[in-house]
């Protein structure tokens, strides 16, 4: 997907579904919990194809009435709605566990893959950035209940503020989000712990 944004496709969906996944897995979550955080990371960006702004609030009716007309119980649908419905920055928090993994998985997506724009000579900050990072890894430590975004950033091509200047707001997002989950959270950008 262009429009000068990042990519918000199937590549972005997967990995933030998989995540989620994996955050309440490692977290001992029931398989159920687990299976609706994957799909709320499935869905999550859906109101991109209304419009980016509000994207989050559009994105939760749209699944909410898709997962309905699949047959989805209410109880389950309105848990995917209500995390959709938080993971943007902008108007969200973590009013759940699973909108905290959602937001956690969300917010850990940062990679030069998600640059749809390759002329390097035109790049905003977002793609900058973005593109700088060359490995994104989260890791969750179950026994130190702590999750971990370890970065690579190529300080050639940006450096490591640009970042904060532009993601501090979903830093602060993603450690909220991990200490509604009781975990603690880590930011870890070329081998130096910054949080």
């Amino acid at each position: 997907m262009g429009f000068g944004y990042t990519e918000h496709s199937h590549r972005h969906i997967s990995i933030v579904s998989k995540r989620a996944g994996e955050i309440l897995e490692t977290l001992g979550y029931p398989e159920r919990t687990v299976e609706l955080a994957k799909i709320a990371g499935y869905l999550h960006d859906i109101g991109n194809c209304i419009n980016r702004t509000d994207h989050a609030h559009s994105g939760a009716i749209l699944a909410y009435n898709i997962l309905k007309d699949m047959g989805m119980p209410v109880e389950e649908r309105t848990e995917i709605m209500i995390a959709i419905g938080n993971h943007d920055e902008q108007t969200g928090t973590a009013v759940s566990d699973i909108s905290a993994a959602l937001i956690l998985a969300d917010k850990s997506d940062v990679h030069r893959n998600r640059v749809s724009n390759t002329n390097l000579s035109t790049f905003n900050i977002h793609d900058r950035v973005n593109y700088a990072v060359s490995n994104a890894e989260l890791q969750i430590d179950s026994q130190e209940r702590k999750v971990i975004l370890n970065l690579t950033i190529d300080t050639n091509i940006c450096p490591v503020l640009d970042y904060f200047e532009i993601f501090m707001d979903r830093t602060m997002m993603s450690k909220y989000a991990a200490k509604y989950l009781k975990i603690w959270f880590e930011l870890v950008i070329n081998d130096t712990k910054l949080l």
